[in-house]
């Protein structure tokens, strides 16, 4: 499934103090993208701030989205919502909008059953007929998909791929021999965790889901197409260029800190959506620092 390979790259999306959707921001923020060549774009994930958005807000975003890059790049909107019903509405939104492929994760204030997930991507799935990716957040969700469920998911049509988090104790390779050894052929297993994404896509990994590509694709694309090359002394030289602000991502999360990054590049200056709040002016500089030691 080519939709959910190479590089997807997530940016904010801007909005004022109310949730309004800044669609002219956000178009600049896409074309940018767009003209690095990234592989894809991921609209309305977690960096994208879905969750705090309303289902108005979250159409206009998708629209304003495939009238800037639509037929340029393929998008990818996120469509999670606590409710399932919520969500098959925002994959309807998204496919009349354009959009070329779903996200969904399992929002939920009561922790969910497996059977609760499989009903509710299932239902979701059928809603939105596009090719959908099973977004497997635990840091979120505090939801994690079982192999087992990974592999019911992946037999229900429009259910193509799987974005996981970092594997624990690191070894990709044998966490995707299990998942694709349950999974059809072509069924894409993609990670995010940008601090683990060149590992990641050196063992072979379909898609890096990536923040940073969000606001800095170029850098985020040459570390990407290295790794798929196999270049492995390059990829890991410019995975070297950016640990400094991995090292910010993990500290303060990547929500907060690619804001600072919008705002040092001069891209716009939003302030995330409360209660989430900016970063303090000295961990600004520290962005600003890192930003420097991966763009000399």
């Amino acid at each position: 499934m080519t939709l959910f390979t190479g590089l997807s790259a997530f940016p904010i999306t801007p909005t004022d103090a109310s949730g309004h959707v800044d669609i002219v921001v956000l178009a600049r923020l896409l074309e940018r993208i767009q003209l690095a060549g990234v592989d894809s774009i991921g609209l309305l994930g977690s960096t994208g701030g879905y969750a705090f958005l309303s289902r108005d807000e979250r159409r206009r975003a998708v629209q304003a989205a495939m009238t800037s890059v639509g037929g340029k790049i393929p998008v990818i909107v996120g469509v999670g919502a606590l409710r399932t019903d919520e969500a098959q509405a925002l994959a309807r939104d998204a496919k009349t909008a354009g959009a070329d492929g779903l996200l969904l994760a399992p929002m939920s204030y009561t922790p969910l059953t497996e059977e609760e997930v499989y009903q509710h991507f299932a239902a979701v799935a059928e809603a939105g007929d596009l090719p959908l990716c099973i977004y497997n957040n635990p840091g979120t969700t505090k939801f994690t998909f079982s192999d087992g469920l990974i592999a019911r998911l992946a037999k229900v049509t429009n259910i193509v791929a799987v974005k996981m988090p970092l594997p624990q104790g690191g070894d990709f390779e044998e966490e995707m021999g299990r998942l694709r050894q349950e999974t059809p052929k072509g069924f894409a297993i993609g990670y995010s965790g940008d601090w683990g994404a060149t590992a990641g896509l050196l063992a072979g990994a379909d898609a890096w889901y990536s923040v940073v590509a969000g606001l800095l694709p170029v850098e985020a694309l040459a570390l990407t197409r290295a790794a798929q090359a196999g270049n492995t002394a390059e990829a890991e030289r410019l995975d070297q260029k950016f640990q400094p602000l991995w090292s910010l991502f993990k500290e303060f999360g990547s929500f907060r800190v690619m804001y600072a990054i919008a705002e040092a590049l001069d891209l716009c200056r939003i302030d995330p959506p409360r209660p989430i709040l900016p970063l303090p002016a000295a961990e600004k500089l520290k962005v600003r620092s890192a930003l420097d030691h991966i763009l000399m």
